[in-house]
This record gives C-alpha cells, structure tokens and sequence, in this order.
C-alpha cells in the first residue's frame, strides 16, 4: 500500500513508520525535523501547528491511506492533535484520500467536546478502580491533553471520511507481540498498558478491514 504517516518520529509514529516500511509499503512520512528520519521512504517537512495545504496535499495525493500518531507532547502543545488533523482531513479531502487511522487515548469516550458536549460517565469497559480512583486522576491530570483528542475526534466523525479511531491505555515501549486485545466502542476490560509497537501494528492492520471504519477501538495488552 502507499501509506502518509503523520508525526512519524514520535514514539507510536516511528514505530508505524518502521512496520510499514518492514511490511513493504510505499511510505511517505511527514515530519517537522527530517534529520531525524530516513530510510527507504520519501519525507515531506511540515509543522502541523501551521501547515502549508499545498506541502500536506503533495505528501497525502495518491495515498492508500493516512496514518497518524499525532498528539501533544506537553501541555503547552495541546491543540495540535485537533488542529493538525484538521489539516489532513482538508488535504484528504481535497485529494481524494479516504482512509485515515488515527491514535487517541482510552479515556476519550468520556471526555466532553464540542461534538458531544455530554458523553458518557463511565466507559462499559473500565472496572471499579479505573473508573473511581485512576480514572479521575489521570483525566484531571492531562485535561489539556485529553480535550485535545476529544476535539480530533470530533474533527474525524465530521469529516464523512473512512475514519477508525484508536485507543489505547497507558503506553509502554515493549517489544511488539501482535497479540494485543481490542472492543469496539469501548475500552479494553483490565487493560492497564500497552506498547507503542502493538498500537502501531493495530494501526496497519485494521488498514483493510471494512468493518473498523468509523468506530473507535480500544486496545490493550
């Protein structure tokens, strides 16, 4: 396939960049900083906090399908998720590109947004410790963040495109194991944690499966 990866050095994007590469796919990888990627790939410069439609059009047209990793790294970068996937669906958008994958966080389905000003309180897949106790702790704690992806969110089930919203728990670097857990619409029952590796080889797989498109998948290991 001929894939776009998004932020495709940071830690889930690397590793979908260097899957797809392994798998042998066309890759070409959008980035802020080209010295930190290479290989047998093409690479496209772009700050996604203030795009060029015209460089995120020539790095998406052609394209089998959109692959994104992106998210905020502190606080003071939350915004970028929504924003700069707002970017790609207008460059999709405007060159026929349908099938997009994107990473989120497990929390999600329970953050207000724009689109869903009043989600649900709990998600049916959290057990009584995630939802009473870590739950709120880590939701107060990344707010920003998490604002962030919920607004993403939105920007994808608005966008009419062939979307599918990944979802995992706290992430790890561990090795890739491919033997992973996932629910559709909900998170993971017991799933803590799981690797950067596994998201990434979740991400290309539900590429070609019809049935992933617009929903949101939880994953755990």
């Amino acid at each position: 396939m001929k894939l776009t990866i998004f932020a495709a050095t940071g830690g889930i994007g690397r590793q979908i960049l260097d899957q797809a590469v392994g798998a042998g796919h066309d890759v070409t990888a959008v980035v802020r900083n080209p010295d930190k990627v290479s290989g047998p790939i093409r690479i496209v410069t772009a700050d996604l906090a203030s795009a060029d439609p015209a460089a995120l059009q020539s790095a998406i047209g052609g394209a089998d399908a959109v692959l994104s990793g992106l998210g905020a790294r502190s606080k003071s970068e939350a915004g970028v998720a929504w924003q700069g996937t707002r970017a790609m669906v207008q460059a999709m958008r405007a060159t026929d590109v349908r099938r997009i994958v994107v990473v989120s966080a497990a929390p999600i389905g329970t953050v207000p947004s724009p689109g869903i000003p009043n989600p649900p309180k709990h998600d049916p897949g959290d057990g009584f410790l995630m939802r009473q106790v870590f739950g709120r702790l880590v939701k107060a704690a990344l707010r920003d963040h998490y604002a962030d992806l919920a607004r993403m969110e939105d920007i994808l089930r608005e966008s009419t495109l062939d979307w599918t919203v990944i979802r995992p728990p706290k992430l790890t670097d561990k090795s890739l194991t491919g033997t992973y857990r996932t629910a559709y619409e909900q998170n993971v029952r017991g799933g803590w944690s799981v690797s950067r590796a596994d998201v990434a080889h979740c991400m290309l797989d539900v590429l070609e499966r019809p049935e992933t498109v617009g929903r949101a998948i939880g994953i755990a290991g």
